[in-house]
Order: C-alpha cells, then structure tokens, then sequence
C-alpha cells in the first residue's frame, strides 16, 4: 500500500466525526468492529517511533492511519500480570497478581473480561494466537468464558515454538544460545500459522459484527524467525546497546538477573554474553520484530481486502518492553522506561491518516477506551483506567498526571507465595519516580528519581540531589493517589 503524506487538520476533522457519531444510542448493527492485535516482549524501538534500524513496515503503516500513543505504559513488564490487567480492566493491587501461574478468574472470579463484554454486548468474539497468558494450569486455557468459540493456538511454550517442516530441518546458521537462523517458510512457526487462522478467521466473521484478538508470540525469545528475516540486517553494523553499566546511584533492588536470556551462558562466572554475541542477540531481536511486523501485515492486508477497514478499529499494542543490555540488563522484570513503555497505536474506522499524542497512558486504558467507542454499556465489574477518547478530539490534550508500573522482588515470586518487596513506579511528563516497599508492612525501603529532560536513558538515581529532595513529597502524593484509584 501507498502511504499518503499527512495532512493532520483533515485527518483531525475525520475522526472528530466518527469519534461524535458514535454513541450508546447507536444500533448494535452499526457499531464498529475491533480487530485487536497484541505482540510480546516488543520495545519502542520501530520506525514509526523514529527507530532507523529496525523494519517494521505495515506497523509503521498502520501508524500511518492510527493514533500513536508516544508515552503508553504497561501495569507490569511480564507477561501474566500485564495482560490480566488490560484485559480486566483492575489494577494489579485490586487483582493481586504478580507472578506467572495465577490465573485471574482465581482472584476475581466473576470479572467481566474486555472480550467477555463485548460478546456479552452481541459481538462475536474470536481468540488466535496468545492473548490472555499462557498459563501452566491444566484446567485454565486462556478464559473460555470470553470467547464466542474456544480459542486457536493461544495456550503453549515460548520453547516449542519449533519450525515444523516436512523432510530434514536446513542448516541453522546460528551458534548463539537462544537464537536460531533457518531457511524456514513462516508458517514454520507459530506466528506464521496464527496470521494464517486470524485470516481465515476473519472471512468466517466478515459479516458479522465482531471483536477479532491476533495474539503473536514474537518477539520473545527465542530468537529463531525465518532466514529471510534475518538477512534484513547486516549483523557488523548492528550497535551495541547504548549505558550499557548500571546506573548511577541506583539501588540493587532495581536491577535483576535477566534469567530468561543469561540462563543460555549460565556455564559462565558471570553469565553474560561476549560482545559478539550481544550483537548477535540484537541481530536476533529485530529479525523475529520484522518477522511479526510481516505477520501483522498479512492481518491488516485481510482486513482492508475485505473492505472491513471502514468499520473496524484496530487496536496494536505490546504487552511490556524489553531491555536488550542496557543497564547491564536482558529481558524484563524492572521498573525502568525500557521495561516500562509500549508501543501502543489505535486506528480509527475511515482513518487515512497519522496522529500523534505524548499523552501518559496505560494499558489499563485501552478497555474504557474501546467500551467507549463502541459506544458499549461500563461492565458490570468496574475499570479503573480511564477513556482515552478525549485524545482522538485533541491529541495535545492530558488525560492523567501519570502512569503506574509496579513490580515485586523476587522478579519471579512462586505461585501462592507474596513476594518479599513491591516496587511501585510513577512516570510524569518529566519523572519517574520509583518506591521499593516491603510487601508486608508497607515502609519504604529506598528510592528512585530520574529526571528525563536531563536523562532519558535513567543512567543517574538523582533521589539524594537537591531537585530529588524538592521532587520527592510531591511525587509520593501523586504516587499515593495513583494506587488509590
């Protein structure tokens, strides 16, 4: 597809009449659509968001015809307490989740899920791919209660993603733990077959009015896309990360081990990976980034070949960043801006052209967003984000004084147990500000503030300066009142 140049005061005027047209007055058959479209483990590091490096072209596309959110914010940067949070519309003091196996319908029973509701509102409501986490529990699957029909491919490992091919697997050009290169088609792979099924999928609904959820795998790790994916890079000009030791003054609390890509060189004093490896990673990384990026593009070329686009939004959305050596740190589980931030976009029916909003938003948005949209009824159970409709009628506007990113110590704390330490995390336009507490009591342990007009890398704890002793009581207050919401 073409991409046309921006013409903003006409794209404004646009989506100012579809955003008024719709209300809860409107007949159910003339309530848009949703195509909802969710990726793992992506950072904001795509050419839409000013990246140079890494290809995204149909993200970048359906930025081009959508609203970017610049400051989106997840609730927790891992899989399981994020998604629970999105999709019931609780924060994670109200749903009490923080590790990887609880399930949420275990905490809130009776929460009418974002899917739940809009199939409780008459939408036909599909599932493919990984949506709701893939939990361990053999009795939960997904939420079965949210879907029109069971779900497609959305319950497995990280780890089985295998190619499956007929004959003897080619050669693998990799030697780096947790990567892998194969000539392999897309299909191979679990994100090529779920763009397959959400196709499919879509020609079964076309005619009805549906809420349509693509969960892609990628690009957690591994890292084992197509050859043709990594051939997009040239591995010698792939940067190392940039602050790659630990920021100044700051709390070890803060830091944690990145288990999920340094258990590949655990035979290792230090494990860490060489240099070279590093690259090789990154290289990784921006591969299986391209490769879902192609996967979502078959999606959204379905859409517009069935001449949905008109009444469909669609929603693109990570469910947390990822840390690739900044910081001394692989993977997730922190606090920090890279851990933190989202990319997030949402495309409006009819909408041909970009908008931008710096906003602070969170995840936990995006189901009052939709409801209201659609112009649905508020579920039953409550939401605790807020509409962010105010943005699609004035971009420059604010909608909240800050976002919250809370996570626990252990990182990874076992099912059933509390975690020793809770680290809650505010991000205003210009601070993020973290308190570690103790989980039991409450008191605060240490502290964190970085000042991201002077340092948006977070490379200096700055709690102890002048500015942090000025900064510190407001930011407390604000942090105290975000939680009470």
């Amino acid at each position: 597809m073409t991409v046309q140049a921006t013409k903003p005061v006409a794209n404004f005027f646009i989506v100012c009449l579809f955003v008024l047209f719709i209300s809860s007055s409107l007949p159910a058959a003339e309530k848009p659509n949703v195509l909802f479209i969710a990726v793992d483990d992506l950072r904001v590091e795509l050419g839409c968001y000013g990246d140079t490096v890494v290809k995204s072209p149909n993200i970048d596309q359906l930025a081009s015809r959508g609203l970017l959110f610049e400051r989106a914010y997840c609730q927790q940067a891992v899989c399981n307490p994020s998604r629970a949070s999105m999709l019931t519309g609780l924060g994670l003091d109200t749903l009490q989740i923080h590790d990887l196996p609880t399930h949420f319908r275990e905490r809130v029973p009776d929460v009418i899920t974002l899917p739940q509701h809009f199939m409780q509102s008459g939408y036909e409501t599909r599932d493919i791919g990984k949506i709701f986490h893939n939990w361990i529990q053999v009795d939960y699957k997904g939420d079965p209660a949210s879907w029109s029909v069971p779900a497609v491919m959305h319950f497995n490992s990280h780890g089985n993603d295998r190619p499956l091919v007929e004959g003897e697997l080619p050669k693998n050009h990799s030697d780096v733990p947790r990567t892998e290169m194969l000539d392999v088609p897309d299909e191979a792979y679990f994100d090529g077959r779920i763009a397959q099924l959400a196709v499919e999928a879509m020609n079964e609904v076309k005619d009805e009015q549906f809420f349509l959820a693509v969960g892609f795998w990628k690009p957690h790790a591994p890292f084992n896309p197509p050859k043709k994916y990594w051939d997009l890079y040239e591995r010698t000009e792939i940067e190392l990360a940039m602050n790659r030791e630990k920021p100044a003054n700051v709390p070890e609390i803060a830091m944690h081990d990145g288990r999920e890509i340094r258990r590949g060189f655990k035979d290792r004093p230090d494990s860490r990976p060489t240099l070279e490896e590093e690259r090789a990673l990154r290289h990784g990384y921006y591969a299986a980034t391209s490769f879902v990026d192609a996967q979502i593009g078959k999606v959204l070329d379905e859409l517009d070949r069935l001449e949905l686009r008109e009444n469909t939004i669609v929603v693109f959305w990570s469910d947390h960043g990822f840390h690739l050596g900044e910081k001394t740190l692989w993977a997730k589980t922190s606090n920090f801006e890279l851990d933190a931030r989202v990319p997030m976009i949402i495309s409006m029916p009819g909408q041909t052209e970009a908008m931008r909003t710096s906003a602070i938003v969170e995840l936990l948005d995006v189901y009052p967003t939709l409801v209201d949209l659609c112009g649905l009824d508020q579920p039953a159970s409550g939401l605790e984000g807020v509409s962010l409709r105010p943005l699609f009628e004035n971009p420059a506007r604010s909608v909240k004084p800050a976002a919250l990113t809370q996570h626990c110590r252990p990182a990874y704390p076992k099912a059933g147990e509390d975690p020793e330490a809770m680290g809650y995390s505010i991000r205003t336009p210009r601070f993020r500000y973290t308190e570690w507490r103790d989980y039991n009591d409450g008191s605060v342990l240490v502290a964190e503030l970085y000042d991201h007009e002077k340092d948006p890398q977070e490379m200096k704890n700055i709690i102890d300066s002048k500015l942090g002793k000025q900064e510190q009581p407001k930011l407390h207050a604000l942090l105290e009142k975000t939680r009470s919401r």
